[in-house]
């Protein structure tokens, strides 16, 4: 056999003697053949006993490593080193395949390596105005510090959320139940956020809050749970030194002051009468007449015993709505006011409730304070459901009570001992003119920028429903 194929072999490749070749040439051709004979002997060796078929005309395996075809010296060449270089950046990473690779491991290392979801969550609030441009967080702007922005400055540091969260803060579902304005303090703020429920999140929130804002309890609620479109009713008191229900007739701008009994059941009887659904747009700006939004319920509105605070006789009035204008409780208040003064008949109080323009005093911001929140409806739904908790917080009432003494009282009375805000705002009432009708419209606006520059407070809070 090995004869044979070296037989053709020098057939196929017939060197010596043939014309125009030289000796030389002839040699080193013959040389070659030799060598390609000893491959084909090799190559037949391996395939012999394998039932691997033989190349045609050659008896050489096809799938031999050194397979031959006719012409060839060797075997097919490997790749070259700059081959070689192309397929191996063909299979590194492109730019952006290690951006996005850096953007995952900066997310779990923002995350802390965790990669449990976010749960929504509502926190009860507390904190004093006093210092503060209002509860609403206004992003890019860091001129007017606010309750939010301490708020969301304390979940970053205390790893609640990620950073870009505090940027963005849709990306945490983040709503407040009412947005209370400038000065403005609250005991029973609600906030409905996602964030991770790490241990002690309480804790570890009120660690990097200050000492006038604090979150008093936590708890898990409906993932599309809103607290301002699910809230069915807000508790708002006002604060404020009882001298400002004395006569006009009478000096009683002084800490000797007290309220009679016979002035306290006159004060109720008058603030009783806001009871039921009335018309409140002379208690706000920007509402025409016969705006159905104008129309607000007022479920209670009272004022409680009064007390004494250094020295100086304090009452709280307490009002509970299904939701609240801007400015709309302290002009009710305001109104109120000129009443138990002398200043206003009290026939205004149904003459407000129609469709003429009537001139309504906005008393003071100072010493109004969000007090509660409620829910009734999402508790008879989801408090029993055995995976959810009613929004209900009396097992911290005395938290909460603690606050209010520690952090909103005394600011309330130190600042009204101090700057006098009522005693300021109450020298304004003989300008207003309360038998006024659409005619002096302009003078009512003009009389309350006049009475708003004395306020340390600003305009009072509401349910932001239609401001926020």
């Amino acid at each position: 056999m090995l004869r044979w194929v070296a037989h053709r072999l020098v057939t196929l490749y017939p060197v010596a003697g043939r014309s125009g070749v030289s000796s030389g040439t002839g040699a080193s051709l013959i040389r070659q053949q030799q060598r390609r004979g000893d491959m084909a002997s090799t190559a037949l060796q391996a395939g012999i006993g394998t039932g691997v078929p033989l190349q045609p005309g050659v008896g050489v395996p096809v799938q031999a490593g050194t397979a031959l075809q006719a012409g060839e010296e060797e075997a097919e060449p490997r790749p070259s080193r700059q081959q070689q270089q192309g397929e191996e950046r063909k299979r590194r990473p492109g730019p952006g395949q290690n951006q996005q690779a850096a953007k995952k491991l900066r997310a779990e290392a923002e995350a802390g390596g965790r990669k449990r979801p976010k749960r929504k969550v509502v926190l009860l609030l507390a904190y004093s105005g006093k210092g503060y441009h209002g509860m609403q967080r206004n992003v890019g702007s860091s001129q007017f510090k606010t309750i939010e922005d301490e708020l969301v400055k304390a979940l970053v540091t205390a790893e609640c959320i990620p950073e870009n969260h505090g940027d963005d803060m849709r990306k945490m579902s983040f709503q407040r139940c009412a947005r209370t304005d400038k000065g403005v303090s609250a005991a029973g703020q609600i906030v409905s956020l996602k964030l991770w429920l790490i241990d002690n999140l309480v804790d570890r929130i009120n660690e990097h809050l200050p000492k006038g804002i604090k979150i008093l309890g936590l708890k898990r609620v409906t993932g599309r749970f809103n607290s301002k479109n699910t809230c069915d009713a807000r508790t708002y008191f006002y604060m404020l030194p009882t001298f400002a229900f004395a006569h006009k007739d009478h000096d009683s701008q002084a800490k000797e002051y007290r309220l009679s009994s016979e002035a306290l059941s006159h004060v109720n009887s008058l603030l009783a009468s806001y009871k039921g659904t009335h018309n409140f747009h002379n208690f706000t700006s920007g509402k025409a007449a016969r705006d159905p939004s104008a129309k607000r319920y007022i479920m209670e509105m009272y004022c409680e015993e009064p007390f004494v605070r250094q020295g100086m006789e304090f009452a709280v009035l307490k009002v509970k709505g299904q939701s609240f204008m801007m400015h709309q409780i302290r002009k009710m208040i305001g109104l109120v006011i000129a009443v138990v003064r002398g200043y206003a008949a009290e026939s205004i109080m149904a003459r407000s409730w129609g469709e003429e323009k009537v001139d309504v005093p906005k008393a003071p911001g100072l010493g109004l304070v969000l007090d509660t929140v409620h829910f009734e409806k999402y508790n008879n739904r989801f408090g029993n459901d055995g995976v959810h908790e009613a929004l209900e917080w009396c097992d911290i009432e005395e938290q909460i009570l603690g606050f209010k003494e520690d952090h909103i009282y005394p600011t309330i009375v130190k600042t009204e001992i101090e700057e006098q805000s009522m005693a300021n705002w109450l020298n304004t009432l003989p300008i207003h003119d309360f038998s006024a009708t659409a005619s002096g419209v302009q003078l009512n606006e003009n009389h309350s920028k006049e009475s708003a520059d004395l306020d340390e407070g600003s305009d009072g809070g509401s349910d932001g429903g239609d401001s926020d």
